[in-house]
């Protein structure tokens, strides 16, 4: 969950490093550090405790020139976030220094076994362990890096994405993945290595996608361009002739690299004016679902057609049951999913924490359809989720936003969602989109089955043609749901409330509060809080309560009139002309008429607006939150 840069060609690096840790600070920031080789073969490393703009102020006055570098900014997991802990790490001869993104799980034993041939350690972090035994390797074995870092790697048990330097070969770059992702771009004359490809965008849209295993050097020192295609020019699938790009594994099999055509541009990647990523997100959502459903959506809204389904029709047709895996907002959309799929397709739907899942010997049958969400693609727990279900023969289905990551590359097919990217650490349009794509998926089995009519099939699919938008109608409310958010700074806690569709738009909204603002607040059934927390109920205890009007509605506006009789403040998410919950709650915030299936997609964005609001009243830090990253590649 950390993210790494690396840079080597005829350029400054350094501007180029502290760009790009910036455009991976949504990775981690507990700390950032550089690593330089300058015009005189030293190796300077400058780190700080706390975000990017830390470290720029620390090496203001330090020597920052070289053409070759590496940064790193952390998600702490072995040691605090400190500046001794902060990566880069040197080795003991202080000639090699290393970032990593992951977790070597027996790093204590490797650190033994090093401590016994006189190596001593500053840290507490795994990573200093690792350039250790890649410094031992290379002096006992007396080989190359390349060569050391394979050899290494070969002890090691967990996932990394790592990147080293060699001061007395400052034309040379090492990098290498497992379990974490890692990206090379290919500029003229210059390589770039990063977590994801956001810090790549501005140079170049060449990039090679590692695999995991896979060692690459990057080489400056008699490389040759030729066959490297210019910017712009189509290169899917290209092999690539660059001599200063070798790939091989981790037990040194040669590997051809493929140069693909990068799908982002820059101004993804800025604000557009807004003051935070998070509700620059938000008010993306009438375009980014637009998008995802452009070419699956036919232009008379009254089919859909997605090409992952379509093409293995009959392993839809023929499960016995779906299995749905995923993580935190993930798994909201995938509860979401289940009631879909479960109503439209008749197939029982199970919907499975990826870190239970893996651990709990789930029993997994040839016939079973695994649905795994993932907006990184990346997500550790849901990676290795869906690996124990192909092992046991279980077909496996992605919904994903970033394209090459490593959950699409592992599943037998997928979606991607096609929202752009999300930097806001706090998911917004990347739950949306799910919740689109996994909509379709089951209108697509459920009319394929005929466990569906023709005619409340046509009803759904146009009234998703409609969401963006009745989306814009919610979005056009937020001034108002920022004045009486400020109310709300004051709580401690917060109960949010709903049913059916809308009981996991109440675990979303509830965990978007405790994101970002870091209050407490709980998700329940609506019709589960007389079975506990309405003991809670108090002046002091604001209560969300999502009402559309469909399917339980009186039942929830029972509900709401318990919560008013112990002198709750309730405010209440309802459909536009709603008179009876109007009459009893406090605040009120409507939101368009839809089928009840599509109505989380409306529900959700005043959960969204107001969790942002509160927390920014409150002076947190919308876009990074405390504790979190982005990307959770790491268990």
């Amino acid at each position: 969950m950390c993210g790494i840069v690396g840079y080597i060609g005829k350029r400054n690096a350094y501007p180029i490093l502290i760009k790009g840790l910036h455009r991976l600070e949504y990775r981690g920031y507990d700390s950032a550090g550089v690593a330089l080789i300058n015009a005189q073969g030293q190796l300077n490393i400058y780190k700080a405790k706390g975000k990017v703009a830390e470290l720029e102020a620390y090496a203001s006055d330090k020597d920052t020139t070289g053409t070759i570098g590496i940064a790193h900014t952390r998600w702490a997991t072995h040691g605090e976030p400190n500046t001794v802990n902060a990566h880069p790490h040197y080795s003991e001869s202080e000639r090699l220094a290393i970032i990593h993104n992951g977790i070597i799980e027996n790093y204590a034993v490797l650190k033994a076994g090093l401590q016994k041939e006189g190596y001593s350690f500053k840290s507490e972090t795994d990573t200093e362990v690792l350039i250790q035994l890649i410094e031992y390797t290379q002096v006992n074995k007396h080989v190359d890096l390349r060569t050391a870092v394979q050899l290494a790697l070969q002890q090691v048990i967990g996932a990394y994405a790592i990147a080293v330097l060699d001061k007395d070969h400052p034309d040379t770059l090492i990098a290498a993945r497992k379990g974490s992702p890692l990206v090379v771009g290919v500029g003229q004359e210059e390589y770039f290595i990063a977590s994801d490809a956001t810090p790549i965008v501005e140079y170049t849209d060449k990039v090679i996608y590692i695999e995991d295993e896979e060692v690459v050097k990057l080489s400056t020192k008699g490389q040759s361009t030729k066959g490297q295609s210019t910017k712009g020019q189509s290169t899917k699938g290209q092999s690539t002739k660059d001599e200063g790009i070798e790939i091989t594994t981790i037990n040194n099999v040669q590997k051809t690299p493929e140069i693909k055509r990068l799908e982002l541009s820059l101004s993804q990647l800025e604000k557009g004016g807004y003051p935070h990523f998070m509700l620059k997100e938000i008010f993306e959502q009438p375009r980014t679902l637009a998008d995802s459903m452009r070419g699956r959506v036919n232009v008379r809204q009254d089919n859909i057609a997605l090409s992952g389904f379509i093409d293995n029709k009959e392993r839809f047709m023929n499960a016995k049951r779906i299995i749905i895996t995923a993580c935190g907002t993930s798994w909201h959309a995938g509860l979401i999913a289940m009631y879909a799929i479960e109503e439209f397709a008749q197939i029982p739907v199970e919907v499975e924490y990826s870190s239970e899942f893996r651990y709990r010997k789930p029993v997994i049958n040839r016939d079973d359809v695994v649905i795994a969400i993932s907006q990184s693609g990346e997500t550790a727990d849901t990676l290795a989720a869906i690996q124990l279900a192909k092992e046991k023969g279980a077909f496996i289905f992605s919904i994903c936003n970033v394209i090459g990551a490593s959950i699409p590359r592992l599943s037998n097919s997928g979606c991607y969602t096609h929202v752009g990217p999300e930097i806001g650490v706090a998911s917004t349009k990347a739950f949306t989109a799910q919740v689109v794509a996994l909509t379709m998926l089951a209108l697509c089995i459920g009319k394929e089955k005929g466990t569906m009519s023709e005619e409340q099939y046509l009803h759904v699919v146009r009234a998703l043609g409609q969401i963006p938008d009745k989306i814009e109608c919610v979005l056009s409310q937020n001034k108002r749901i920022a004045d009486f958010a400020k109310t709300f700074t004051y709580a401690q806690n917060f109960i949010y409330l709903g049913r059916g569709y809308n009981y996991p738009v109440a675990l979303e909204g509830a965990l978007k509060l405790k994101e970002i603002s870091y209050i407490h607040a709980e998700g329940y059934p609506a019709a589960e809080m007389k079975h506990g927390p309405i003991a809670l109920i108090s002046q002091e205890m604001p209560v969300v309560v999502v009402a559309p009007r469909c399917g339980t509605y009186e039942k929830v506006v029972s509900n709401i009139q318990e919560i008013k009789a112990r002198n709750g403040r309730v405010i209440a998410i309802v459909t536009e002309g709603d008179k009876m919950v109007s009459k009893i709650a406090d605040y009120v915030i409507e939101v368009p008429e839809t089928e009840e299936c599509l109505t989380p997609l409306l529900t959700v964005i005043p959960l969204q607006l107001l969790a942002y609001h509160i927390a920014v009243v409150k002076g947190c830090d919308v876009d990074q939150p405390r504790n979190l990253a982005k990307s959770v590649t790491v268990e």
